[in-house]
């Protein structure tokens, strides 16, 4: 497979998530709902007072445990707001859907779903999850690509092996040959082949998402990183093949210290993580029974939707952490380099992520006062992080904006934030965004609190907090903001 064959791939990847557009999808309770504005606030109140934590819940079920992702909130989040704020057949939306874990609540819950992502990997997880497929044709498939994966290990090694020579350009080569060990290489690559053969797109896209998960992991799955899922990955210090081969670093001698001994790894088998991840996301397939339209999902920025004004009925997400505090882009380039990105497509991307550091030709907004003192302040300790949040709380603003212009009056978005620590402040994000809210128009009847179970939302921290640690610089606790859009 060539350079031309590998963009094809991508290619491929974004017309199975392509969806009509807003614009053409006959919306349900357009009509503004006089009757409700009343209520609509004390309830949001009452819902941002109750329990916000859901610690003892289950946050696996239907497909919500398909694929890592860092700092997603717990299912029973959203449905809260779904359940409570909505009826059936009304039109949820996540601007920034991450993982789709908003997408998915609403379309169990029977109501209409509409998202948005930057991220590839984010919009091909979002579709697998909340597509229906014939699960005893999926098995059959697994079993197929695994086995002619396999014999194309066991005969054809050195043609592929002269094959990863000619598939990337030299930037994404020499990414692949940091992180991969040449074994694990070929077996990714013969997995990618044969599931480059598949025609159907759902089917595609859902042995697309199990490869990814053999890579993206907590532990670093097949590749010579840890830490993927956490966004800030390590390579290993001495790492050894799955056939036993040690391939970075000195052999033990006993005498390591402790850092050297964490940072050792043994690489797992591509082909049998691929097997397991596949029969996991198996098991954990639901058949979705759309009640009312397929969910619309789309590449799109939350700063400029395409979305029609007056238009979305409940607006729930979760936006990045200022300065890239957790920088998702830069772990699922680790997956996404083998179905068809380049590394240089990839960064590109990043740069237009809400929350980067790049500020050289970024266009700043005026922010509101208290607000902009602290950027302010933060400015006087690094010019450059002053900057950076600056340009955070700009895209933010633009977000609330388009966010306040797509609800229909009377209706609520919910934003879950968390503070980062910058040169040791505080951003105070949830009440500087509550500012802005007010700011472009909204109302902001109450602030939730829920404390952030670190090891569920994969956070690079301990539970202690640290402030004088830069990885333990993340708080520990989010802030659930309610905003309300007054009636005209």
């Amino acid at each position: 497979m060539n350079s031309k064959d590998n963009h094809q791939l991508a290619s491929n990847i974004e017309i199975a998530l392509q969806e009509p557009s807003i614009h053409q999808l006959p919306l349900l309770n357009t009509e503004v709902r006089m009757d409700v504005d009343s209520s609509s606030s004390s309830r949001l109140s009452t819902l941002l007072s109750e329990d916000l934590d859901f610690h003892s819940s289950d946050t696996g079920y239907a497909t919500h445990d398909f694929h890592s992702f860092p700092a997603k909130f717990p299912p029973q989040l959203p449905r809260k707001f779904i359940l409570g704020l909505t009826e059936p057949g009304e039109i949820v939306l996540d601007p920034m859907m991450g993982s789709g874990t908003t997408i998915l609540e609403a379309l169990l819950n029977n109501r209409r779903a509409v998202g948005f992502d930057i991220d590839p990997l984010a919009r091909l997880i979002s579709k697998v999850k909340t597509t229906s497929i014939n699960i005893q044709q999926l098995t059959e498939l697994g079993k197929n690509i695994l086995a002619q994966a396999t014999v194309q290990v066991e005969n054809r090694y050195d043609e592929l092996l002269v094959e990863l020579e000619t598939r990337w350009d030299s930037n994404t080569k020499d990414f692949i040959n940091y992180w991969f060990a040449k074994e694990t290489q070929v077996e990714l690559l013969a997995l990618v082949i044969e599931i480059q053969k598949i025609t159907d797109e759902a089917t595609r896209a859902f042995c697309e998402l199990a490869f990814s998960a053999c890579i993206i992991t907590k532990s670093g799955g097949v590749s010579l990183a840890f830490d993927l899922a956490h966004t800030r990955p390590h390579r290993a210090r001495v790492a050894y093949s799955p056939s036993g081969n040690l391939i970075i670093g000195e052999p033990s001698d006993g005498t390591e210290n402790a850092r050297t001994k964490l940072l050792t790894k043994r690489i797992r088998p591509a082909l049998f993580e691929f097997k397991r991840k596949f029969q996991q996301n198996l098991k954990s397939l639901v058949e979705l029974d759309f009640k009312f339209d397929k969910p619309l999902l789309a590449q799109g920025n939350s700063q400029n939707l395409t979305i029609d004004a007056d238009s979305i009925d409940l607006i729930v997400t979760s936006p990045p952490y200022a300065s890239n505090a957790i920088d998702y882009m830069r772990a699922h380039k680790f997956s996404l380099v083998w179905l068809g990105y380049s590394i240089h497509e990839l960064t590109d991307t990043r740069k237009d992520c809400i929350g980067g550091e790049n500020t050289s030709t970024f266009y700043f907004e005026s922010l509101p006062d208290y607000t902009s003192n602290l950027v302010n302040e933060l400015r006087v300790l690094d010019s450059q992080k002053g900057k950076a949040l600056h340009r955070y709380y700009t895209e933010m603003k633009r977000t609330l904006r388009e966010m306040y212009r797509v609800l229909k009056p009377g209706k609520i978005a919910i934003v879950v934030v968390a503070s980062s620590i910058m040169r040791g402040k505080d951003t105070e994000t949830g009440k500087c965004l509550a500012e802005i809210g007010n700011e472009v128009g909204f109302n902001v009847p109450k602030i939730g609190v829920r404390q952030i179970d670190r090891n569920r939302r994969m956070l690079p921290a301990g539970m202690k907090v640290d402030h004088t640690s830069q990885i333990q610089q993340r708080m520990h606790e989010e802030y659930v903001i309610g905003f309300y859009k007054p009636q005209k």
